[in-house]
Formats: C-alpha cells, sequence, structure tokens
C-alpha cells in the first residue's frame, strides 16, 4: 500500500464549514424551544386581532371587536371525536399545553381546579396537546395531574396555525384563549397562569348576556 493510500482524508473547508453551520442550527433551534417553554411563551408577533395587553399580561377583546375561533375539531387523546364548535352557548377555555413543557406542568392543577368549579356555571375547558409524538407522553401527563376536560391531540401543531395570525404563537406554549358563548375569542394568554389570574380571565366573559 502506498504512503499515499495510508494518508487519513481530511476534511474539506466546506465541509467544515458545513459541519459548523449545522450544530450552530440546531443549537439556536434547541434554544429556543427551551426558551419558549420555559419563559412559558413569548410574543404573539403579527396580525391585527384587536387584542389590548392587560397589566397582568392578559390580554382582552371588545366584545364588538372579536374574531370567531377557527374550526377545531379532529381525535382526542383518549381516541374520541370532539368538536369545540358542539360547545357553543358555553364560555369555553382552551389550553395548549405539551408533556414535555414545564410551566404546562406547573400551571395544571389551577386549569383543573378552575375548571371543576366553574363547570356547573357553563364553563368547558378543551386542551390542545401538541408536539406529543406519543399520545401515551399526554396520557400520562392527564393521569398524573389529574386533568378530566378533553383534550384534541394535535402532535404537528396544525390546529394553532388555523388561527388567525397573531393570535397563538407555536413557540408560546402554554397559551390560553377565552372563547365567549358565540364562539369568538375574548382574551388571551402566552405564559402559564395562576388559578387567580385564570379566574380573572374568565370571569368577565362569563358574565357577558
Amino acid at each position: 500500500m502506498s504512503a499515499a493510500s495510508r494518508t487519513p482524508l481530511r476534511p474539506t473547508a466546506w465541509t467544515r464549514s458545513r459541519r459548523a453551520a449545522l450544530t450552530t442550527a440546531g443549537a439556536a433551534l434547541a434554544a429556543l424551544l427551551v426558551s419558549a417553554c420555559s419563559s412559558g411563551g413569548v410574543s404573539g408577533g403579527g396580525g391585527d386581532t384587536n387584542f389590548v395587553m392587560g397589566k397582568d399580561g392578559i390580554s382582552t377583546v371588545e366584545k364588538g371587536k372579536r374574531d370567531q375561533a377557527p374550526d377545531l375539531s379532529g381525535k382526542t387523546i383518549d381516541d374520541k371525536q370532539l368538536a369545540v364548535s358542539s360547545f357553543k352557548g358555553k364560555v369555553v377555555v382552551l389550553n395548549v399545553w405539551g408533556s414535555w413543557c414545564a410551566p404546562c406542568r406547573a400551571e395544571a392543577a389551577n386549569l383543573e381546579k378552575v375548571y371543576t368549579d366553574l363547570k356547573p356555571r357553563g364553563v368547558q375547558f378543551v386542551g390542545i396537546n401538541v408536539a406529543d409524538p406519543q399520545v401515551k407522553s399526554a396520557l400520562a401527563f392527564e393521569k398524573q395531574y389529574g386533568v378530566t376536560y378533553p383534550s384534541l391531540y394535535d402532535p404537528s401543531s396544525k390546529l394553532m396555525l388555523r388561527f388567525e395570525k397573531g393570535t397563538l404563537n407555536p413557540q408560546a406554549i402554554p397559551s390560553t384563549l377565552v372563547l365567549d358563548r358565540d364562539g369568538k375569542i375574548a382574551a388571551r394568554s402566552l405564559a402559564a397562569l395562576s388559578e387567580e389570574k385564570l379566574r380573572k380571565m374568565i370571569a368577565p366573559v362569563l358574565a357577558e348576556k
């Protein structure tokens, strides 16, 4: 064997540059997802959705300026069919969550408690489980935190993309929306909620006639 054939191949400048670019891109994506979840959400960005931000971080929309929620239907994480439109006439609380998200775990008990208290008054909670490639992870989350309201299973986050631009941000997990009795978006939070903030978010919509 010649000396030339024993010489190890060295990566070209193009190869080294490509590896560096891929490493940087991967690190940036990971940082974005961790930041979005650990901070409890980021700005909704763009779009004219008439939200007015309050000092408590909850955004609201005047009754005459609200957008209709998009069609949200499909299989739940326990393999049943569900359409949010079937709850028209009730105040609906939509919570976007993932079993992998620490702030989602932090707020889970708050959501369940408020749901249990307000269900008799015509308030329905619906979860939208996103970015969980295995439904068993979502089911384990619900069992661990005693969640009893249904959740649509949306591993590709396609349901989030049905909303008007600026309503939700795919990186803002958890997010919560309150729909009025006509199925229109009345309030929004792009961060994990305490029990107090969640009640404060729902109360004005529930009081509407």
